[in-house]
């Protein structure tokens, strides 16, 4: 009977403690040119305000996505109508794509910042990120068990997906391309697609590409990928093996290439020159989906849904760096399918806790209050690397 719930001791004792495991969390609008995704479905606010925790939600954030402040406000969030109110009352900012420089300002001390970062081909963000002190947390880097990136890989998919259909547009001729259709027609021979990669990105781009007839080379370093791969899509891809790979004669074969490349957290190593753009033919088309990291191709630079594409060379050079948010609905509950259960990790056990429990999880530790704790961002750019584990164990 003393332990009864309407005993008005223990209700204290349980809201003082709620009180105390309870995040403020934040959704600002994304700001990013053309990107409308957002950081948090309703269902997924609904989760967590379940659990105690609150939630900020920019006004309209969600729209573009599909999801209406009505729909947040069911869930338990609060609509706010400044970002600047959301950064400077929040404990955790939950985004998708890297805070740009006026972001960046609003960053308090201690605050964590949870999404995209990509900071090996962004020095101003990281130097912005180490002034602040934040935590900052990179989707990009988490691994799992097998090494794989979980919360990256549900956005290559989708843009490893969008890449052959954005190439596919841009191999018209309107678009200054070869005037090709990827597949063919009866009597004419199917387009020839180079893929660069054969992880998340090249897998779905093959599924594609395969679908849409096309002849199909997936170029990897790996025998045991392309092997998986080959037992996937069967004879409907040509898998190589890159150091056995004359490349600059497939590009030279190609109609559109498909930058897949990625080292975890690393810029993309630069597997296309300047000089093997000479060999392509007048009018093919490259998509260099590693442009978040800084491209696989010489002559890459980043590019927005709304200017997609540039000519170097009589080449037409497809570079939007956030792909995924030309299809914003898809895009962000798939995300939110990866990022949730970590997401809520962090905000139920706090983030010393979540991250030292989850070696994985704390991969995604780029940078923490002042110190840059991912080592290729530290070595790309010169800078002090010091290991998430020693950070957290100085903090």
């Amino acid at each position: 009977k003393t332990y009864r719930w309407n005993n008005w001791k223990i209700k204290n004792w349980y809201f003082k403690l709620f009180k105390e495991v309870a995040m403020l969390i934040g959704i600002p609008k994304e700001i990013k040119p053309q990107e409308n995704r957002i950081g948090l479905t309703p269902e997924s606010v609904k989760v967590l305000t379940s659990n105690g925790h609150k939630i900020l939600v920019e006004n309209n954030g969600g729209y573009e996505a599909g999801f209406d402040n009505n729909q947040y406000i069911k869930a338990g969030a609060k609509i706010v109508d400044k970002a600047e109110d959301i950064f400077n009352d929040s404990e955790i900012i939950v985004k998708v794509k890297e805070p740009l420089s006026n972001e960046v300002k609003m960053l308090k001390e201690n605050q964590i910042v949870f999404t995209y970062l990509h900071l090996a081909a962004a020095k101003e963000l990281t130097e912005g990120l180490v002034k602040s002190r934040s935590v900052c947390i990179a989707y990009e880097t988490v691994t799992d068990n097998n090494g794989r990136l979980p919360l990256l890989a549900p956005m290559s998919a989708v843009a490893g997906r969008m890449s052959i259909q954005a190439g596919a547009h841009s191999l018209e001729k309107n678009q200054k391309g070869r005037g090709l259709l990827l597949g063919g027609a009866p009597g004419v021979e199917p387009a020839t697609v180079i893929i660069l990669g054969g992880g998340v990105v090249g897998e779905n781009a093959a599924l594609i590409a395969t679908g849409m007839k096309s002849k199909v080379y997936v170029v990897d370093k790996s025998l045991e990928r392309l092997e998986q791969l080959k037992k996937i899509f069967g004879d409907t891809i040509i898998p190589k093996q890159s150091e056995k790979t004359d490349l600059k004669k497939l590009i030279s074969e190609c109609d559109l290439l498909i930058g897949g490349v990625l080292i975890p957290g690393a810029e993309a190593p630069k597997l296309v020159t300047k000089d093997m753009l000479k060999l392509m033919k007048r009018g093919s088309v490259i998509v260099d989906v590693a442009i978040d990291q800084g491209g696989c191709v010489e002559t890459s630079k980043p590019t927005t849904h709304a200017n997609p594409t540039y000519i170097v060379d009589d080449v037409v050079h497809y570079c939007v760096a956030n792909m995924p948010g030309g299809v914003p609905r898809t895009s962000t509950i798939a995300l939110n399918k990866a990022t949730l259960p970590f997401l809520s990790k962090l905000v139920d056990k706090g983030y010393e806790k979540a991250l030292r429990e989850d070696k994985n999880f704390l991969a995604g530790l780029n940078v923490f209050k002042g110190q840059i704790t991912h080592k290729a961002v530290a070595e790309v750019f010169g800078q002090k690397y010091v290991s998430p584990n020693q950070a957290l164990a100085n903090s």
